[in-house]
């Protein structure tokens, strides 16, 4: 069914949408993609779990103890949820300066309107569990521009403007590449979804589902993408050397993944997770704000809990470096370390929700060991490098340009560039903001995502001193946009650079897995442990790698689980 049939207007991109508004933009971004009928399936996949009142009454579980480990999204919502049976929650969070885990928005200057993301900056319309606690906290919404035509690509040393119709790419770009009669004759964009997305057309709805739903058991259809790397798929599909080179270029996650599992870069298109997308002006960071400033609260939900609510003990600073079972009392003991002090401590607990990444769980005494799959997962399961570099400057040059929002991409080390939003107000169309750009005021200070990367262009670009890293990517920042030398000297004023690999405390950016782990890993990395004493929870044992839909879906779920567990213990 083509899209004209079932809309005959441009559904527009409100602030603050209903959840009506969002199934708007949904259905028409599944219909351009060719699966619309798969909507249902997909919302429900993405929903939030059941309430865990539904599983154990408030108040039914007063005094079970109850450790989390780490505060990212995972831990506060896994919290969050259980506090309303009545548990007695204790938080260990290595962070002693914000909450959050790898939802960080960086402030320039401590001004909340000059916010940077080195974490998540977008929400899918579809990512159900994510609006559900949006909702829930009253977060103020914004359409974030994914595409903007008057941003730039900037290949082979020939800088363009990224035009709707990709123009400007095949007449200055597409010479520059040794590409095929046909290929010279399609669209880049043509070009990537017959490389990736157009495998999933011939597929079954239920196949379909398999990519975003983690099973114990996948068709043969979802063991051929998961067996497979992105390159493999793309070689498959029969794009020249060429052609993959180019079309990578424009998606910086599949480029910096292209040896890493073909099914992990689809769970980015099937749910249309990059189409219509939301942000937080003033950064994501609001939203682990909210559940932290919950725990202090007499009862912060709505309506009120009836019956007693459990507390919520927040440890900054304490690094897990031990996790025992106690064989006698079969209660889980947890060894950690005061990172400003250095001063050791041990807590037992009833029950423990472990929301580390396998990252930083791969460094933590376990006795006795997991399951035998779950220690393989923590040792083997890949995380790609990942980095963002702020730049604040004390005025908009992009806006003079004529780019608002959206990204500009290069094939040099720093991969991409993000523009700020926040002065896309009123725009109701994001993918088509050519007769909205009058608002623009480039005299204001602002902030640019200068680099945003993944794989070896992110080990590269930091594997060097902090002066020469800022140097390079203000000389790569003044390529792409074509500044002249010394300009961006003069009007940046703060520089920040996260290499998520080499922070202590995550030692690695986001789960990819590589070719055949979903199917080795991804029901094994979900289950309890210790007899059902430990829950896990995270992106990383999701269905959806790398989103706050993974992290938040799978804390709720392990507090479900927890409180099944201990209700029926009680």
């Amino acid at each position: 069914m083509s899209i004209n049939s079932q809309f005959s207007f441009f559904p527009p991109q409100p602030d603050n949408p209903a959840d009506e508004d969002r199934y708007v933009l949904l259905k028409y971004a599944l219909a351009q993609l060719g699966w619309a009928q798969d909507m249902p399936e997909i919302l429900k996949s993405m929903a939030p779990p059941p309430p865990v009142t539904d599983i154990a009454p408030s108040g039914s579980l007063r005094g079970v103890r109850v450790g989390i480990l780490g505060g990212g999204l995972a831990g506060l919502s896994a919290a969050y949820e259980l506090r309303k049976t009545g548990c007695d929650i204790t938080i260990f969070d290595a962070l002693t300066d914000r909450v959050g885990g790898r939802v960080y928005a960086y402030y320039c200057d401590n001004n909340p309107e000059l916010t940077g993301e080195f974490g998540p900056m977008r929400i899918p319309v579809s990512h159900e569990t994510v609006w559900h606690y949006v909702n829930l906290f009253g977060l103020h919404t914004m359409p974030f521009i994914q595409s903007n035509p008057f941003a730039f690509i900037n290949l082979k040393n020939t800088r363009v403007r990224n035009d709707d119709d990709g123009r400007n790419v095949t007449k200055y770009i597409y010479p520059k590449y040794n590409l095929t009669g046909r290929e010279r004759a399609q669209s880049w964009k043509t070009l990537l979804s017959a490389g990736t997305g157009d495998r999933l057309l011939n597929a079954s709805t239920n196949e379909r589902l398999e990519i975003i739903e983690v099973r114990q058991h996948y068709s043969a259809k979802a063991l051929e993408w998961i067996s497979r790397s992105n390159l493999q798929t793309m070689e498959a599909a029969g794009l020249s050397q060429a052609a993959i080179d180019l079309t990578t270029n424009f998606m910086p996650l599949l480029e910096g993944n292209k040896y890493n599992s073909f099914v992990d870069y689809i769970e980015e298109v099937y749910p249309a997770s990059v189409i219509y997308l939301y942000g937080l002006p003033g950064g994501m960071a609001q939203l682990p704000a909210a559940f932290y400033r919950s725990f202090f609260s007499e009862n912060p939900y709505q309506p009120p809990v009836r019956g007693d609510i459990g507390t919520v003990r927040y440890n900054a600073g304490c690094l897990i470096d031990g996790v025992y079972l106690n064989d006698g009392s079969r209660q889980v003991t947890l060894r950690y370390r005061y990172l400003p002090t250095g001063a050791r401590g041990v807590e037992a607990f009833d029950y423990v929700v472990c929301a580390l990444p396998f990252s930083t769980l791969r460094n933590i005494d376990i006795n006795p060991l997991f399951s035998d799959i779950k220690m393989r997962a923590i040792r083997e399961v890949n995380y790609t490098p990942s980095q963002k570099t702020m730049l604040c400057c004390s005025e908009r040059f992009w806006e003079r340009q004529g780019i608002v929002g959206g990204g500009s991409f290069t094939d040099l080390p720093i991969a991409s560039v993000w523009y700020p939003f926040d002065h896309a107000g009123g725009i109701t169309n994001p993918n088509d903001i050519s007769g909205d750009i009058s608002r623009l005021n480039s005299d204001a200070p602002g902030v640019i995502i200068g680099s945003f990367n993944f794989g070896q262009d992110t080990t590269r670009l930091l594997n060097q001193t902090e002066k020469m890293t800022f140097e390079e990517v203000k000389r790569e920042v003044s390529a792409v946009h074509g500044l002249t030398d010394g300009y961006l000297d003069r009007i940046v004023t703060d520089f920040k650079a996260v290499n998520w690999n080499e922070e202590p405390t995550f030692r690695g950016a986001i789960c990819f897995f590589a070719p055949e782990q979903k199917r080795l890993f991804s029901w094994g990395m979900a289950q309890p442990e210790y007899g059902g004493r430990i829950f896990f929870a995270g992106e990383h044992i999701s269905s959806v790698h790398r989103w706050m839909q993974g992290a938040l879906q799978t804390g709720m779920r392990a507090a479900n689980d927890l409180a099944r567990t201990a209700g029926a213990s009680e």
